[in-house]
C-alpha cells in the first residue's frame, strides 16, 4: 500500500462543489417552473378553454339560428338572388357550430385523460425533486469533508521532515490520534 497520495488540485474539489450547487439551485427553479406549467397547463384545459368553447359553441347556435331565420325570410319573400347568400350564410354557421362542438368534445377528453397523460412524467419530476432535496446536499457536504481532510493532509506533507530540528514536534501536534 502506498504511503503517500499525490494530490494536485484541491481547488478542483472546490470547484466541482461549486458547480453542484449552482445545479442544484438552477434544477430547483426549473423544476418550479415545469410544476406551476402543469399546473396551469391543467387549469387552462379545465377551465378557459371548456369555458371559451361552451360559450364559442353558445354563440354560434345563434348565428346559425340568426343565418336560418333569415333564409327563411329570404324564402318568403320570394328574393331568389338574396337566397343564395342566405344558403351561404347557414352553411357557414352550421360548419362553425359543428368546428366548436368538436372543439368542446376534444377539451372534454383532454380533461379525462390530462392526469394519466401527464402523472407518470410528473412523478418522474417528484423522483428527481427527491434525489436533488435529499441526495445531492449529502454529496455536496461530502466534498466539503473531503476537501477539508485533503487541506489537512497538504499541510501535513507541508511540514518540516520529523529529522529537522522541530519537524517532530510539529508533525505530532497535526497527525491525528490513532485509535486504541
Amino acid at each position: 500500500m502506498a504511503t503517500h497520495a499525490k494530490v494536485t488540485s484541491i481547488d478542483a474539489l472546490e470547484v466541482f462543489r461549486a458547480s453542484l450547487i449552482v445545479f442544484l439551485s438552477k434544477t430547483h427553479s426549473g423544476l418550479d417552473q415545469a410544476t406551476d406549467e402543469i399546473r396551469r397547463t391543467r387549469s387552462w384545459i379545465q377551465h378557459d378553454r371548456r369555458t371559451y368553447w361552451e360559450n364559442e359553441a353558445r354563440r354560434r347556435a345563434r348565428a346559425l339560428d340568426q343565418a336560418e331565420q333569415e333564409l327563411l325570410s329570404a324564402r318568403m319573400a320570394k328574393a331568389h338572388d338574396n337566397l343564395t347568400v342566405q344558403q351561404m350564410a347557414v352553411h357557414k354557421a352550421k360548419r362553425a357550430l359543428e368546428e366548436a362542438q368538436d372543439k368542446m368534445r376534444k377539451i372534454k377528453i383532454w380533461i379525462r385523460d390530462f392526469d394519466g397523460a401527464v402523472e407518470p412524467l410528473a412523478k418522474g419530476l417528484n423522483s428527481l425533486r427527491g434525489f436533488l432535496d435529499h441526495e445531492l446536499p449529502k454529496g455536496i457536504a461530502y466534498l466539503s469533508e473531503v476537501q477539508k481532510i485533503m487541506e489537512g493532509y497538504m499541510e501535513v506533507q507541508k511540514r518540516p521532515a520529523e529529522g529537522a530540528p522541530g519537524g517532530e514536534i510539529a508533525a505530532q501536534e497535526q497527525m491525528p490520534a490513532e485509535p486504541l
